[in-house]
């Protein structure tokens, strides 16, 4: 028996142990955790708890899975090795190649749990692949100091696919080791723009590749068009697609490490004229802000949002378009609700975001999985607080409305233009008006606005006769500190960097209870919640635009058609 296959069964919690960095009565403390937290780690608990530090549990990792441990410090690496592994492959999966022990290359991994890269790197090197551990952050660094940050990127994966044969079949190409690069680089440079999506676009006698940042999309230099079909294949491989049927849609999904950073990629084809056209959706948990303080909540609704986590039972919706950032909100709500002494039940169309010690269930209509059908279920798993992913129908507006009547707190997302629209919406899917006022608590609609560039910002005097025309007196606007961004690199010189949510809450009291029962109208609604501090989705943007974070022209583009 090797010392790695007997290192191999070893537990976590002994293997720190045997290091002197815990003590059993700490394993028993983090286990105990556990059991509370299903599906965390023991490691994150132990860390969680301040028994270790992630260093010391990745170490520890390294040693289960008989990893050699490796020092960089002062070991710069050749260039003949280096250059096995091109710069944007290196990046992307967050490795360094540090020698060849004969046929096979050696190189230095930061995340033990991250082997299945290894696969990668074989195919595309072509050589055996022995993986050893070192510190993460001594790691970056040697990646940092034998790529420098001008080398590799995609310019370079595009030249190198330039070399491949236009007439070669697109199957073919799709496992070249130029094509998996160039995509490894396209995917690279989506997450350091902070993408959210990723469209793969072919047209007669071209091919075009945009980014959506901050809900704009903006074009990249692309390949020639004849490696689109390749480039579209590559990704259909890696999502588990079926790469020779182009005729109908496929949807699916990539889960990839980049920049060391877990990133899920939902991957959707269409057949086109000229080609299939691909778009990816980027969930990169690392620029989501699942933290109520980072929301960009006002003092106020911020204290509000608290009090509705805190509620024994009741409905909360979220309200506003696709893409206006509500899960984003939700999920923030459920991480502030998140204790050991609550069971939290989500059900999702999809799990966007895996949320530790919540139960998170995907909805899958095909199947019969639908939201009104799990949420049935769920009421059986002793649940406190259920978030049910969006209220589409009278089925699933009923059953969310029984768990709320039966001592739950439920979280969910409407779509409708602002938070009284809410009412309405609800009655138009066949809830009588009696449950609505006997259950909903608040309704919060949101916008997001794009943040004006930090690199770039400029303050500007607004033309007083543009202020008149939004409805803004101009002589009471003495100190306000409206800026623009004027454009730069870092922006893409669009003047804007980041996006910013601005929130219009309304809580509903026994006033606005009232005016439920009574059937009136939305504008009744409306009027009526403003007169009880209600701050409209229009003027919170108003409000960030006069301290300077966006500008006029975004807040008016973003609530223009609301009342």
């Amino acid at each position: 028996m090797t010392a790695a296959g007997t290192a191999a069964r070893e537990l976590l919690g002994q293997i720190l142990k045997k290091r002197g960095v815990i003590r059993e009565g700490q394993v028993q403390e983090a286990l105990a955790m556990q059991r509370e937290r299903p599906g965390v780690p023991i490691g994150r608990c132990l860390i969680d708890l301040g028994f270790c530090t992630e260093s010391q549990v990745l170490e520890a990792l390294a040693q289960q899975r008989g990893l050699e441990m490796a020092t960089l410090e002062g070991k710069p690496v050749p260039q003949a090795i280096a250059s096995l592994v091109d710069a944007s492959t290196a990046r992307t999966l967050r490795l360094l190649p540090l020698r060849t022990d004969g046929d096979e290359l050696v190189v230095a991994l930061g995340d033990p749990m991250n082997l299945s890269v290894l696969d990668d790197l074989k195919f595309l090197v072509g050589k055996p692949i022995r993986a050893v551990f070192a510190n993460p952050d001594s790691l970056q660094k040697a990646i940092d100091a034998t790529y420098p940050p001008d080398s590799g990127g995609l310019k370079a994966a595009i030249a190198a696919a330039k070399g491949l044969k236009a007439d070669a079949d697109a199957k073919e190409l799709a496992k070249a080791a130029p094509v998996v690069r160039l995509l490894n680089a396209v995917l690279q440079q989506a997450i350091k723009d902070q993408a959210s999506d990723i469209h793969l676009e072919p047209f007669e006698g071209a091919f075009r590749i945009r980014y959506r940042v901050d809900g704009s999309l903006f074009e990249i230099e692309a390949p020639p068009s004849y490696l689109a079909p390749a480039l579209i294949a590559r990704v259909k491989v890696m999502a588990d697609l079926d790469i020779a049927e182009a005729r109908i849609p496929q949807d699916g999904r990539i889960q990839m490490s980049l920049d060391g950073r877990a990133v899920d990629l939902r991957v959707s084809t269409l057949p086109t004229m000229y080609g299939e056209s691909c778009v990816m959706r980027v969930l990169d948990r690392s620029v989501v802000h699942l933290d109520l303080h980072k929301l960009g909540l006002r003092e106020e609704e911020r204290k509000t949002l608290l009090e509705l986590i805190d509620l024994p039972h009741g409905i909360v919706l979220v309200t506003g378009p696709t893409g206006s950032g509500k899960t984003t909100t939700l999920y923030a709500m459920l991480a502030q609700a998140n204790d050991p002494s609550l069971k939290i039940i989500t059900t999702e169309d999809p799990v966007e975001y895996d949320l530790e010690g919540i139960v998170q269930i995907p909805i899958n209509d095909e199947i019969g999985v639908t939201f009104a059908r799990v949420l049935r279920t769920i009421l059986r798993q002793d649940p406190d607080v259920i978030l049910v992913g969006e209220i589409r129908d009278r089925e699933t507006a009923t059953v969310a409305i029984e768990a709320s009547l039966t001592g739950h707190l439920v979280f969910s997302t409407l779509h409708t233009n602002d938070a009284p629209s809410a009412v309405t919406r609800l009655v138009d899917v066949g809830v009588d008006p009696f449950l609505i006022a006997a259950t909903v608590e608040a309704v919060i609609a949101q916008r997001l606005v794009r943040r004006i560039c930090g690199d770039c910002k400029a303050q500007v005097l607004p033309d007083p006769e543009r202020l008149r025309e939004i409805g803004l007196d101009p002589e009471k606007l003495q100190g306000a500190r409206f800026a623009v961004g004027r454009g730069c690199d870092r922006c893409h010189h669009t003047g804007y960097r980041g996006r910013l949510a601005i929130f219009e809450v309304l809580r509903v009291d026994d006033t606005i209870r009232q005016l439920m029962l009574e059937h009136v109208s939305t504008q009744q609604i409306r009027d009526a919640a403003r007169a009880r501090g209600m701050r409209p989705l229009r003027d919170a943007g108003l409000i960030a635009a006069m301290d300077g974070l966006t500008t006029l022209e975004e807040v008016l583009r973003e609530t223009s058609g609301i009342d």
